[in-house]
């Protein structure tokens, strides 16, 4: 699945609509009261984290991965070079999982 897609169902997962993409920027939402604002948990930790917060989804590190896991969803990535990008990445993934069963 594209970073693209994995936004745009992270998103769908957190209640958000998707109003546009850039690569650069990642997804356009619409938040509630209509304002929009670009949102990437890929690359942002606060985005990522408040994504874990809002799924209660589980996080967890040991020496070889970064985990991501809810009752329904689990996302397992491996600890490379950038152990935060991994973790981040299981997350959107694990909210992907959501969006993708709701």
């Amino acid at each position: 699945m594209s970073d693209r897609e994995l936004l745009e169902v992270a998103a769908k997962a957190a209640g958000y609509e998707i109003d546009g993409y850039s690569e650069k920027y990642g997804a356009l939402v619409s938040l509630v009261d209509g304002v929009s604002m670009w949102w990437d948990p890929l690359t942002n930790d606060g985005e990522a984290l408040r994504l874990a917060v809002k799924l209660g989804i589980r996080i967890t590190n040991n020496q070889s991965d970064a985990w991501a896991t809810t009752p329904d969803a689990i996302a397992i990535e491996p600890l490379t070079n950038d152990p935060y990008a991994a973790t981040r990445r299981a997350i959107v993934r694990a909210a992907a999982k959501i969006g993708k069963a709701n």
